[in-house]
């Protein structure tokens, strides 16, 4: 059977249109702070990012108020004078956005599903790097395979990435497959880790479902060389489940209703669910990437600046 055309509504699925129009909403936002950045986890632990390189620029005598640690003493030992090197900040850096669209993410009990705000977050992170004059390229987890594209500083990239966003967007359906057990998640980190090499922000856009005893290593691996944020994407459910009616739980083909007035039903439920946020704050901490969280019940704009203001303050 043919799959049937889906409504682009904002709220169960998005658009191309919809993603792209984000971009005056991302002006003004920005992943980096004047001074160094502290942590987005309230203190947990610190964090640097590590902006822009440098480039070597020239090599040139010694002028009172140069940098001491710029001298090269090679150079000033053969010649018999001081000479220092200098350096210019690098232009763009590259933004890689790792992008979660699998089944995990198509549920909602309030206002989006994690899906759709995954994907609205996705393009927000890339119209705030392209502004800030970055170039971006990104990773799309799709239900059935990963979508790459390389980092480009131009508007057509950020197009593109946001055309591949809704694709996987609308790809989604109740009648999907779940496969969380095939580790898709830690696939996507090792494509990420092969394609950034090193001084990229990474940005991965999830809610962190089928996270591995190697998903640790391969978020140390790729925060040696990169800066790295994690943005888990949560529906408001697993923070407070209703007290009473009924709820909906599906895995693709498999479907559950649930009387959730029943305390046998509720406490063990909303256990599980907090249970695995917690799960993966504590994975992130131990990994020492940063961590933002974002619900799906509310604005995502909003909540993003909060978040980085949280960030710029920490910084202070």
């Amino acid at each position: 059977m043919a799959n049937q055309p889906v409504t682009a509504d904002g709220f169960v699925y998005t658009s191309l249109a919809e993603l792209m129009a984000l971009e005056p909403r991302a002006r003004g936002l920005s992943f980096l702070a004047r001074q160094p950045l502290a942590s987005i986890l309230s203190g947990n632990h610190a964090s640097r990012m590590r902006g822009r390189g440098l480039s070597f620029d020239e090599l040139r005598r010694y002028m009172p108020g140069d940098d001491l640690r710029h001298l090269d003493w090679r150079a000033s030992l053969r010649y018999g004078k001081a000479f220092v090197r200098t350096f210019n900040e690098e232009r763009d850096r590259p933004t890689l956005l790792l992008v979660d669209q699998r089944m995990s993410m198509y549920f909602g009990s309030q206002r989006y599903f994690k899906s759709v705000t995954a994907a609205q977050l996705g393009a927000l992170c890339a119209w705030m790097a392209f502004h800030a004059g970055d170039r971006v390229g990104g990773l799309v987890l799709g239900s059935e395979a990963i979508v790459q594209l390389r980092p480009l500083r131009s508007r057509a990239r950020v197009q593109a990435l946001c055309a591949e966003l809704a694709k996987a967007n609308q790809g989604l359906s109740a009648q999907g497959e779940d496969r969380e057990g095939d580790n898709q998640l830690d696939q996507a980190l090792r494509t990420c880790a092969a394609v950034a090499g090193h001084d990229h922000l990474v940005c991965i856009i999830s809610d962190f479902a089928g996270v591995s005893p190697q998903t640790l290593q391969l978020l140390r691996q790729l925060q040696q060389h990169n800066d790295v944020i994690a943005i888990q994407v949560y529906d408001p459910i697993a923070l407070n489940v209703p007290d009473k009616g009924r709820l909906v739980i599906t895995q693709g083909a498999l479907q559950v209703e649930l009387e959730v007035g029943r305390r046998q039903v509720s406490r063990p439920l909303g256990e599980f669910l907090s249970g695995r946020l917690r799960d993966v704050a504590e994975l992130l901490r131990r990994s020492q990437v940063p961590l933002m969280m974002i619900s799906s019940g509310e604005d995502c704009v909003a909540q993003l600046r909060r978040e980085l203001g949280r960030l710029a303050q920490g910084a202070r």
